[in-house]
């Protein structure tokens, strides 16, 4: 490990960083996936990053014994249409929005959210957004997650929060309460995906009715890794040659499952390690990287050692990536 000492983080000179512990499951159907914080930071995560520089100090709205609890419970009222557990959802993500709202970003702390389901992610670019409204959101996943309540098959809200961030569901009939704090502050031309290979009909028209950027493995082979990350931040910064704030929303599926067996939704001919760590370095590299989710790793999904091993040190090597890691 290398500290770097490269003009890293035009946005966080003093490398004062918050890690938000968002241990939650509640936008999807697997328990496990709640213990994921837990399992990076027993890894080494936070000492890794004061290796690299970071003053760090961890936040934790949520905690993960209740969360779980609430989550066996299952109350068979909180449902909305086909949705599963919008209020729990709901509310779940407003104490993660507030923490890094009032608590991180007030103190221009760098926000690194490590979950836990990546229904967190309405959370975490939400309150990012509030501090940097010209940021651009690239979301690093194999799902676009961009299904609205009313449209979703599964049920499951881990698929749903960028149509909450783009507001697609402010104007639906009956929406719970519980997302009334949501601004949906996130313009559709200010995020890119990078990695897809798992997308439905309902999310493909959104994409294209909303001229939304997106770049599937089928670019990355095409054009390669480095050409689809210069695409894509050019794509959220048009007018500055992609020079501009950067939101990272990572979900570890992204990363084939060949390497990255321990989550939840796990879908073939994905990103390389290699590849997925290239676009962390690549990130920090900009300098302006502004804030990070690393999400849906899932301890109890592996009975073997050596895949979770493999799946949790994936996480941690995308954070310190991210954060500056350098192998040179």
């Amino acid at each position: 490990m290398t500290k770097t000492d490269q003009p890293h983080y035009k946005y966080y000179k003093d490398q004062q960083l918050s890690i938000i512990k968002a241990p939650f499951c509640g936008g999807q159907a697997k328990l496990g996936v709640e213990k994921g914080p837990r399992y990076l930071l027993k890894a080494g995560l936070e000492s890794d990053l004061n290796g690299l520089g970071w003053n760090t100090i961890i936040e934790s709205p949520l905690d993960e014994s209740e969360i779980r609890q609430q989550m066996v419970a299952d109350d068979p009222t909180d449902k909305y249409l086909n949705a599963k557990r919008p209020r729990f959802v709901g509310e779940s993500n407003e104490k993660i929005y507030n923490c890094i709202k009032e608590k991180v970003l007030a103190f221009d702390r760098f926000p690194l959210t490590i979950g836990g389901d990546h229904s967190i992610g309405m959370a975490t670019v939400s309150a990012t957004l509030e501090k940097f409204p010209n940021a651009g959101l690239l979301w690093v996943d194999a799902h676009t997650d961009i299904h609205t309540i009313e449209t979703t098959d599964t049920g499951n809200i881990h698929g749903c929060p960028v149509s909450f961030l783009l507001g697609l569901n402010k104007n639906l009939n009956g929406v719970p309460k519980s997302f009334d704090w949501v601004p949906g502050n996130l313009r559709p031309e200010k995020i890119a995906y990078i990695g897809l290979r798992s997308v439905d009909p309902a999310e493909r028209k959104i994409l294209r009715d909303l001229g939304i950027s997106a770049f599937s493995m089928y670019h990355i082979d095409k054009f390669g890794i480095n050409k689809v990350i210069e695409m894509a931040l050019e794509s959220i910064h048009p007018d500055t040659n992609g020079d501009g704030p950067i939101i990272c929303s990572f979900d570890v599926d992204a990363i084939d499952p060949l390497f990255v067996p321990a989550t939840g939704v796990p879908v073939k001919g994905g990103l390389t390690l290699r590849e997925g760590l290239f676009v962390a370095e690549r990130l920090a590299e900009t300098g302006n990287l502004v804030s990070l989710d690393v999400v849906e790793c899932n301890p109890e999904l592996v009975t073997d050692g050596k895949h979770l091993f493999d799946s949790v040190e994936a996480g941690c090597a995308i954070a310190r990536c991210a954060l500056g890691e350098t192998l040179l």
